[in-house]
C-alpha cells in the first residue's frame, strides 16, 4: 500500500497537493509519489496562477469532490507554489472515506 496523501485531524483532514495550473481541464488525477517518498494528490486546474485564480479553482474542485462548502477548505501553506497543504474541515470519517475513493483511482 502506498503512503497516504492526507492525514486525518480532529476536525477534518490535511491534504498534500501538487497543482498544475493552465491545464486543459479541471481534474483530480490521484496520488503521486514524489522523489523524497512523500505522497501528494495531483490536481490540474484550467486557471492561470495569477492573482489567486488557480488557488480558487483548486478550492472549488476539492469542495465539489469532497461534498463540502468552499468555506470549509483553506490553503495552509503553498499559496504561491505548486506544492500545497490544504485543510478541509468536516467529519474525519466522512473525509477519510471521500479521500480514499479519490485516491483509489
Amino acid at each position: 500500500m502506498s503512503p497516504a496523501c492526507y492525514t486525518l485531524t480532529a476536525d477534518g483532514a490535511r491534504i498534500n497537493l501538487r497543482v498544475t495550473p493552465n491545464a486543459r481541464t479541471n481534474t483530480l488525477e490521484g496520488p503521486r509519489s514524489r522523489a523524497d517518498g512523500t505522497c501528494v494528490l495531483a490536481v490540474r486546474v484550467c486557471a492561470q496562477p495569477d492573482k489567486g485564480a488557480a488557488n480558487t479553482a483548486v478550492i472549488a474542485l476539492l469542495a465539489k469532490a469532497l461534498s463540502l462548502p468552499k468555506s470549509a477548505i483553506t490553503i495552509s501553506s503553498g499559496q504561491t507554489g505548486r506544492s500545497k497543504v490544504i485543510l478541509a474541515k468536516g467529519s474525519p470519517e466522512d473525509l477519510g472515506a471521500a479521500l480514499d475513493s479519490l485516491t483509489d483511482r
